[in-house]
């Protein structure tokens, strides 16, 4: 049956003759024939319904309030119950009986059914041109999982010959719907009807639905791609620590750049993904929109473990902790990094992987088919910034089309192949790629491990080793070097520490680690460097000095000199073929050593200018620096190398030959760090300088650092890792000097902020009050009763600005703890940060300041110090006359409040009324009061006025930009007159004649119209 052009509303097309099938099926035309990029790969006799376009023409349907009771009349029947005749669409994660559930997935439809199986509901009424409607309630499995038949045979259906199993002339073939992982709405149910219960339908349709099978080739390809990932690695980097995932987003890093950061959110702020990997994919995918490509973004240092995290996803997956996905792939990002070749989309999945895949052209159909049941893992997505541009392409390929890499990566991430499936990305916080990860639909960080975690780690390494006989040793050696300690919350570093403990253990009992990165990396790499070829590791140190430059990490067999250097570093570990790499690629084993052999260069090269070194130190602007920094560990390994004694550092890795070089650079250097103000530096600059001074081991350049440090210390939006808090903890005690130190929105880790607050030489602090309660109560349990005392007296928060809801809940509970402290046997007193607050700012803007200030008002009795209180915000925090009338009741116990601004606060007649009656009790000590931009009239005004006189500290009164007019303006004159003390009074608003306010000044000068 042929139609017309479709006219009129949906009512009149339901009551027309036409089939309602090709109703369906000339929606769905229409539907997608504005989405171009979109392929379809159905069969011409295929009659599937896409689930979610039906949807949508119910939910067009049921906007309409007028035709909603024709339409319920005419699709179902009045003896339908009642709750299910006014029905919505709701999402499929629900099920109720209640209501109609049209998740996604196809919609089959059976003409005739002999008989109604339990588990089914039967809809069917006149009008409709559909005899009936079964809509099966339960769970589908996935494809993979064949439960064995049983139960209801539907007859009177023929088998459609080109479909095997198929039951219905409707019913797609096993390669149109390869699976439905959601709650699915089917057209026939293997349920046994006298065993089975309304209330266990769900259940049985869980274990007894039985989709059609994937064909052979599918099947063998899912086979071979689950042994694939399945396997664990070996050794020690098999060693699986359980890291927390916390939900991450980028900021711009200041106001005038362009730049966006990880946010450093405090220590308790922060929220983690909960129930690990497995749970924080599957409520991602949950929170995306149907059809619509989802980027979630996984970012970390170098070092974190992110490479090693994303095979743990595609291991969860072949392990089926993953079953939204049909299909993993997981490609390392330095495979892609080829400008010159030309790829289809199938390469990508197949071929550049970890270990190429054989699959055929039918198997790659069936994947394209349902593209949101793919995942596609791109590990170290840095790596791709040769390829940058292809995010801001115009255009992408088609999907047969071959084409460079990056047209398709272009395709990928503009939805245009593959659309609707998980892109899950691995990155290190920076550089030109991340910006655009801002609009990701999820962002994760992968935090490094705890203190208990690096120990713990150690441990299982020589475990693994199988030197358990110096377990304990080598833990007592990390323990004796606090710095190398708090350097293992990197996962590549703690291997590194195990590393070099595992080789000096072996020689003896008298083993001890070196206290600095660059000795740990000496010591791992000095018998490598003697027993190479002469030069082998200056000319790997040039290799990697110039990939770094181009910020690439891997390279080709025929960069090296000789065929002997590349044997030699293959030999020792310092070079290896990555995964899913070429023969002839090769790449450092980590980031780290990559840093590491740059500054080796550096130290040994006579290429590098003399007065160009220091630039490289990265403690100068960026745009006086010839390069980037993108090997961002090179400035604290040249220190390291150039001024640490010879024999035990460039000495032992080239020979003393070789740097001739050296004792000229490191005049060089010393002159430039000895001239440098550390005060004049921002709080990033300052840290690395602290750490290129505790790497360089030189008494003069760390006097002169440690000396010159200023007295109050601003970290604030700066993010420190438990390294930097070490060596800023090492660098105030050897200055001699007091300190106040700003540790907010720094992320400082809990023993990181106790080592800091329990020096002597910190005499104040300010961090997140969430931070200081939680760190005082851990204090308090473990009864370190001195450092507890020390952090109550250091703390302060003056001033403090409440811009959060959970800023005045966390301000309420520092003033619980003082009242529990007050109360407490053994102490006494106030809590110095409650006692000594003297200026508070609320601005929480119009939605939750009315929520908020109520909180607020309940507490600020607690500060007996007040001075200045500022109720005013950019946004209004619109407290009202409500929120007027709580404050109010407070003034008797604000006896030293100064300063009390209530501007842009909605505040009307009734509002002023009652501030007027409050405000005789802060007679004694208000000097400025402001009312401006409010909404107060003459009676307001009149109230206002009436309590001037009593006012006798008063100053400065502000009513400008409200509502009264000129006889409200003359009542405050003609108060005014009455208060000599008052200096000035703000009073002009458009809704008093300007000839009036001209006259009321001249009569009094104190008026101003500014």
């Amino acid at each position: 049956m042929e139609l017309g052009p479709l006219e009129g509303s949906y009512l009149e097309l339901l009551n027309s003759d036409a089939d309602p099938l090709c109703l369906y099926h000339i929606y769905d035309q229409m539907d997608l024939a504005g989405e171009e990029e979109i392929e379809l790969y159905s069969e011409p006799d295929t009659d599937t319904i896409n689930c979610d376009q039906f949807s949508r023409l119910l939910c067009d349907m049921e906007g309409d309030e007028e035709t909603r009771e024709a339409y319920a009349n005419i699709a179902f029947p009045e003896e339908l119950p009642a709750d299910l005749k006014h029905w919505k669409p709701v999402p499929s994660s629900s099920s109720s009986l209640s209501c109609l559930n049209l998740p996604e997935g196809p919609i089959q439809f059976v003409p005739t059914v002999s008989t109604v199986p339990q588990g089914l509901w039967q809809i069917s009424g006149t009008g409709t041109g559909v005899s009936s409607i079964f809509i099966y309630h339960g769970e589908v499995p996935q494809a993979s999982q064949v439960p064995p038949p049983s139960g209801l045979t539907v007859h009177g259906l023929p088998t459609s010959p080109d479909r095997p199993g198929s039951t219905s002339p409707f019913a797609p073939s096993a390669t149109d719907l390869p699976s439905m992982p959601e709650p699915a709405l089917i057209s026939r149910a293997n349920v046994t009807e006298h065993k089975t219960s309304p209330t266990q339908c769900q259940a049985a349709g869980e274990v007894s639905n039985k989709l059609p099978k994937w064909p052979e080739s599918v099947e063998q390809f899912y086979r071979s791609l689950q042994d694939t990932y399945r396997a664990e690695p070996t050794g020690p980097d098999g060693i699986l620590m359980e890291v927390d995932l916390v939900q991450a987003r980028l900021e711009r890093s200041s106001s005038k750049s362009l730049e966006r950061e990880l946010a450093t959110p405090d220590w308790a702020e922060r929220q983690l993904a909960q129930g690990g990997l497995a749970e924080g994919l599957l409520a991602a995918k949950e929170h995306r929109r149907p059809r619509e490509t989802q980027v979630i973004a996984m970012l970390g240092k170098a070092g974190q473990g992110k490479s090693y995290w994303a095979g743990a996803v595609s291991r969860a997956w072949a392990c089926g902790r993953l079953p939204q996905y049909d299909f993993v792939f997981s490609v390392p990002c330095h495979c892609l990094n080829r400008p010159g070749d030309v790829y289809r989309l199938q390469d990508l999945l197949f071929s550049l992987g970890p270990r190429p895949l054989v699959a055929a052209d039918e198997v790659f159909s069936h994947i394209v088919k349902r593209p949101d049941r793919i995942l596609l893992i791109l590990d170290a997505f840095e790596e791709l910034e040769a390829q940058d541009g292809f995010l801001h392409s115009t255009c992408g390929p088609a999907l047969a089309e071959p084409c460079s890499l990056r047209g398709l990566l272009a395709g990928l991430f503009q939805k245009k192949l593959l659309r609707g499936c998980t892109l899950l990305l691995t990155a290190r916080p920076r550089g030109r790629l991340v910006q655009s990860l801002s609009k990701a639909d999820a962002l994760f960080e992968l935090s490094g491990f705890s203190m208990e975690q690096a120990q713990a780690y150690v441990m299982r390494y020589f475990e693994c080793s199988g030197m358990t006989e110096h377990q304990d040793r080598a833990l007592a050696l990390l323990r004796d070097r606090p710095f190398l300690l708090s350097h293992s919350h990197s996962p590549t570093l703690c291997q590194a520490v195990c590393q070099l403990s595992e080789a000096l253990l072996e020689l003896g009992e008298d083993a001890e680690l070196p206290s600095t990165l660059t000795g740990l990396y000496v010591g791992l790499l000095g018998r490598a460097a003697l027993n190479g070829p002469p030069g082998a590791l200056a000319e790997l140190a040039k290799l990697a000095w110039e990939l770094g430059r181009r910020h690439q990490s891997t390279l080709q067999e025929n960069q090296f000199p000789s065929a002997d250097v590349r044997t030699w570093a293959m030999a020792k570990g310092l070079v290896q073929h990555p995964p899913g790499a070429t023969e002839s690629e090769l790449a450092f084993p980590s980031f780290l050593l990559q840093c590491f052999l740059g500054a080796l260069w550096l130290a040994l090269s006579g290429e590098i200018k003399d007065k160009e070194l220091p630039q490289y130190l990265a403690l100068t602007p960026r745009k006086k620096r010839p390069y980037d920094n993108w090997l961002e560990g090179v400035p604290r390994f040249l220190t390291g190398l150039i001024f640490q004694p010879r024999a035990r550092c460039l000495g032992a890795l080239v020979g003393p030959s070789a740097t001739a070089f050296a004792d000229r650079k490191q005049k060089v250097l010393a002159r430039y760090l000895k001239r440098l103000q550390p005060g004049t530096l921002r709080a990033r600059q300052l840290l690395e300088l602290l750490h290129c001074a505790h790497e360089a081991e030189e008494a003069g350049i760390w006097q002169h650092v440690v000396q010159e440090l200023p007295a109050r210390l601003s970290f604030l939006g700066t993010r420190l890792t438990p390294p930097d808090a070490h060596v800023l903890g090492k660098a105030l005690e050897a200055a001699g000097q007091d300190f106040a130190l700003d540790l907010r929105n720094t992320g400082i880790d809990p023993s990181g902020l106790g080592s800091l607050v329990g020096l002597s030489c910190v005499t104040h602090f300010r961090a997140a009050l969430s931070d200081t309660v939680a760190l005082w109560e851990s204090l308090r349990q473990h009864g370190e009763t001195e450092l507890l005392q020390a952090a109550e007296e250091k703390f302060t928060i003056e001033p403090f600005k409440a811009k959060s809801l959970k800023d005045v809940e966390d301000l309420g509970k520092l003033v619980q703890t003082q009242r529990t402290r007050s109360s407490s046997e053994d102490t006494a007193g106030e809590l110095p940060a409650v006692r000594d607050l003297k200026k508070l700012e609320f601005a929480l803007g119009p939605i939750s300041g009315p929520q908020a200030f109520p909180k607020l008002v309940r507490i600020l009795t607690a500060f007996s110090s007040l001075q200045h209180l500022d109720l005013d915000a950019l946004s209004e925090n619109k407290i009202g006359d409500e929120g007027v009338s709580q404050l109010s009741a407070t003034f008797p116990q604000l006896k030293s409040l100064e300063t009390l601004n209530l501007s842009q606060n909605s505040i009307t007649d009734l509002g002023a009324y009652k501030l007027a009656e409050g405000l005789p009790s802060l007679a004694a000590s208000l000097l400025r009061l402001s009312l401006y931009n409010n909404c107060i009239c003459d009676m307001g005004a009149e109230s206002l006025a009436r309590v001037l006189p009593d006012m006798v500290s008063l100053r400065v009164m502000d009513v400008q930009y409200n509502k009264f007019t000129a006889a409200g303006a003359q009542q405050l004159a003609a108060s005014l007159r009455k208060c000599p003390h008052v200096e000035t009074l703000a009073m002009w608003t458009p809704t008093i004649p300007f000839s009036v306010q001209e006259h009321l000044q001249q009569q009094d000068s104190r008026i101003s119209l500014r």
